[in-house]
């Protein structure tokens, strides 16, 4: 239901990604109108009706033009703006860029759309979507449990050669720099670092990191190494929680979004059980293979700020495998 009253203009960048389209959806439901970006599209080939048709849209979003190889292209969208979610980031995992390539743009956006928030004089607060992947690569073997004072180790991922790596860097950076930015020039900026993010979908893609979350069901065999022993967060907990973060005037630096952990066997006998019309792999055929961990992520800052998660393994799964049949992914 739509809240009377209205609550200013934020602006959201990235808008026709998975978390960036679903937090507009949020965003217009509590009363805030939208300013979203989107890649330029000269053709005008690009679909955004799953955003246009969005209840209070017609009234209260608008979209612009923006790219992160021209940082001024964002200022438009910036103008006025009580508030930014900062969600704009290349999805290259198979690095068909160099990781100096994709970082520079990155870090050259970044920086530009920092400033032209500093410059509007309405910014109350920025927040940046980082990545569990910016904490969880450390190179201390040691630890059972992350907090937010863990940083992933960048030269460490650059030798590493691992899939996905320019990501991890070009993310890892990229949060330091907006953290520093902020620092430096006394903007208020606060950062959430999501785990894997799960669930139902808005967008007409299949987002990444719902496709390899439903691994087990689409038989991908590749991707099995990430849910050896990871951690899920529903899609509409991190917007709620991008919303919580910006809405709360105590809230200050990084905060990690980590619903739920689980291992490949625990996965797979929950999927073979609640979804049986799918041949789900068995947990011994599972057992020997070699994990990328993303677990062990503690979420007690934003706890302990008052956030409360409200989806568990059940709703993440039954949501992505309804909006899959939806669109015609499986």
């Amino acid at each position: 239901m739509e809240e009377e009253n209205k609550k200013g203009t934020v602006c959201v960048t990235g808008g026709t990604g998975y978390v960036g389209s679903w937090l507009i959806m949020r965003l217009l439901q509590r009363g805030y109108s939208v300013n979203t970006t989107i890649r330029t599209d000269p053709d005008c080939k690009k679909d955004v009706s799953y955003l246009t048709n969005l209840p209070g849209a017609s009234d209260r979003l608008r979209i612009y033009n923006a790219d992160l190889d021209k940082p001024d292209s964002f200022n438009a969208a910036i103008e006025g703006c009580i508030g930014l979610f900062h969600l704009a980031h290349p999805l290259d995992f198979e690095d068909k860029e160099t990781e100096e390539t994709k970082t520079k743009r990155v870090l050259s956006g970044l920086l530009g759309i920092l400033q032209a928030c500093l410059n509007s004089k309405t910014m109350k607060r920025v927040v940046y979507t980082s990545s569990a992947s910016s904490v969880i690569f450390n190179g201390n073997r040691d630890l059972d449990i992350v907090d937010e004072s863990s940083w992933t180790d960048v030269e460490l991922m650059r030798s590493l050669r691992v899939y996905g790596g320019s990501y991890i860097v070009s993310k890892t950076l990229a949060e330091k720099t907006a953290l520093e930015f902020a620092q430096k020039h006394g903007l208020d900026v606060v950062t959430l670092a999501p785990t894997w993010i799960h669930g139902p979908f808005i967008c007409p893609q299949l987002p990444d990191s719902v496709r390899i979350s439903l691994a087990l069901i689409f038989g991908d065999q590749e991707q099995y190494k990430f849910l050896v022993d990871t951690s899920f967060v529903h899609v509409d907990d991190v917007a709620m929680a991008h919303i919580f973060l910006f809405e709360n005037p105590n809230a200050k630096g990084r905060f990690i979004c980590s619903a739920l952990e689980v291992t490949i066997d625990k996965l797979s006998e929950f999927l073979s059980a609640r979804y049986p019309e799918y041949q789900i792999p068995s947990a011994d055929s599972l057992k020997d293979i070699e994990p990328v961990t993303m677990s062990g992520l503690s979420s007690k800052k934003l706890l302990e700020a008052g956030f409360k998660y409200q989806f568990g393994l059940d709703e993440i799964f039954d949501g992505a495998i309804e909006s899959c049949k939806q669109k015609g992914f499986l």
